[in-house]
């Protein structure tokens, strides 16, 4: 079926040439001389673009672009008139307009505004297709040339890139193609991290990555400023590619300085991960230093409730003791709201410490709630989620009210999450812990395949709850299940979201800088 345009002009014959241009062009051209017409044909007929006058007698083009919005508000409509006003192109704006052309236009410039319009988006398809194929080769040369941690990162990034990419094709090939290419790199990312993750772990290590540990002498008190407030903003369980969709946001307030990656320790959740952020050590330190507030698995109480602490002792640790700081926690919105009405207040701290817990709620509820299971049936599904609720966030309306106040701005997460859909059993005494990414028990049967093992846990930095403990990490997008109705478990939880294991996804983490424009 011919592209259907309806063109509404009192000269209609200075632009014969231009309509018989298009026809040759395969559009279907429909052409009136006033608006009252034009609109009448347009309530009985499909259209899939108008082009419109401003001067004409009796209607003028904006008063039937209002009209025409009245009828359908998506409808594209092209302006295409000799008057120049700047007023007369603001209100045009201001009414959706989709283009505005000043004549005389040639046929070239007529046909480029209708291929943006109606065909954008099988050209962008068709070209990002076309540029993915060209890349997938070296992708492929890349994950097989035994990368180093920054070359992983780098592939990642260009993974996500891809991946953001990809939901502008329409071509279900290419996506499977994709799919399969993200699954390899995670295989192989799992056997890297298994060949070198105990080598990071150890003490005076120069070579390891920046890990959660690390965190913040590598990123959080270099940048520190005198006269600066600096708030350090940890959204939890955000992704790389759910950073990106937000990223723009950001944009329209800061200038991002800096924009990397860093390594979650294991296991990638938030008892493990975010405490040793704010503590500035590993979890079996945190045991060590502090026996009571620390929290095994498998023991009653919070497991998160000493960061304040912990991060004050952290800056008593590296001689920052005379700093100002504070700290706050956003677990519903009542809290959010209570940041909103307070951020102003904290610009004479040196350090404000804001943990916003949103993502990882969504993550879980999307596991226990069947609507958000159909909200959140995919990763673009779970990222359009992420952008939604940042944009309307008492976050984002926290941020806007200091943007121009001088400010620093680190945002960053503790862990990712990874969409599972492999089930593997697990059999282990009653002891075993109910994590679905990572247990830790003593005399675990596994398969060796899905999971790295480690039998001592001071290897990796991690408490042993119990004597003969030890820890396996769900690969890739396995998850953990016992035998006991097992089926049934399979099925709860297959293509949720959870964070505890190795991947890509879970350990390769945002951490950006900002600052005021």
């Amino acid at each position: 079926m011919n592209t259907k345009i309806l063109w509404i002009d009192d000269e209609m014959d200075s632009l014969k040439s231009q309509i018989m241009f298009l026809e040759n062009k395969g559009y279907d051209v429909e052409t009136f001389s006033n608006g009252y017409d034009g609109l009448e044909y347009l309530k009985a007929n499909h259209v899939d673009v108008v082009m419109l006058d401003e001067s004409m007698p009796g209607m003028t083009g904006l008063e039937t672009l209002s009209q025409i919005k009245e009828y359908n508000v998506n409808l594209p409509v092209v302006m295409v008139t000799k008057n120049e006003a700047e007023n007369i192109m603001e209100d045009a704006i201001g009414a959706q307009i989709t283009d505005y052309l000043i004549k005389p236009v040639n046929p070239n410039q007529i046909l480029l505004t209708l291929k943006k319009i109606i065909d954008s988006k099988t050209l962008v398809s068709e070209k990002t297709t076309q540029n993915y194929q060209q890349e997938f080769r070296n992708l492929f040369l890349a994950l097989n040339s035994n990368p180093d941690y920054k070359e992983w990162c780098d592939l990642y990034k260009k993974l996500v890139y891809w991946e953001l990419e990809m939901q502008k094709s329409d071509s279900p090939e290419m996506l499977e193609i994709f799919s399969s290419q993200k699954e390899e790199a995670n295989n192989e990312f799992c056997k890297f991290v298994d060949k070198n993750y105990m080598k990071w772990i150890k003490a005076g290590n120069e070579s390891a990555p920046v890990m959660s540990h690390t965190l913040m002498q590598n990123h959080l008190f270099p940048s520190l400023e005198k006269g600066k407030s600096t708030f350090f903003v940890l959204i939890d369980n955000l992704r790389w590619d759910q950073w990106k969709t937000i990223q723009a946001k950001f944009s329209e307030l800061f200038r991002i300085t800096d924009e990397d990656l860093f390594c979650a320790i294991l296991p990638t959740s938030t008892q493990y991960s975010r405490n040793s952020i704010f503590s500035g050590m590993m979890p079996v330190d945190i045991e060590k230093n502090y026996p009571i507030e620390w929290k095994n698995d498998d023991e009653e109480g919070g497991k998160n409730l000493y960061e304040e602490m912990f991060f004050d002792d952290q800056l008593r640790r590296r001689g920052l003791k005379d700093l100002k700081f504070s700290y706050t926690k956003v677990t519903n919105h009542d809290h959010g709201e209570q940041l909103v009405n307070n951020i102003q207040n904290l610009l004479h701290n040196d350090i404000n410490i804001i943990v916003y817990n949103f993502v990882d709620m969504l993550s879980h509820a999307r596991t226990e709630m069947e609507v958000l299971k159909e909200l959140a049936n995919d990763e673009v599904s779970y990222r359009s989620l992420t952008n939604s609720w940042f944009e309307h966030s008492p976050l984002f309306q926290a941020l806007k009210k200091v943007a121009d106040k001088n400010i620093k701005l680190v945002i960053t997460t503790d862990h990712g999450s990874v969409q599972v859909k492999t089930a593997s059993k697990v059999i282990g005494d009653k002891q075993t812990t109910s994590n679905i990414r990572y247990k830790h028990g003593r005399n675990l049967n596994y398969d060796g395949k899905a999971v790295l093992a480690f039998r001592e846990p001071h290897d990796i930095g991690l408490p042993k709850p119990n004597f003969n403990s030890s820890f396996i990490f769900a690969k890739n997008d396995v998850y953990l299940c016992y035998p006991n109705n097992f089926n049934h478990f399979a099925n709860y939880f297959r293509n949720t979201f959870q964070h505890g294991g190795v991947s890509l996804e879970e350990m390769l983490i945002p951490v950006v800088k900002m600052e005021s424009k």
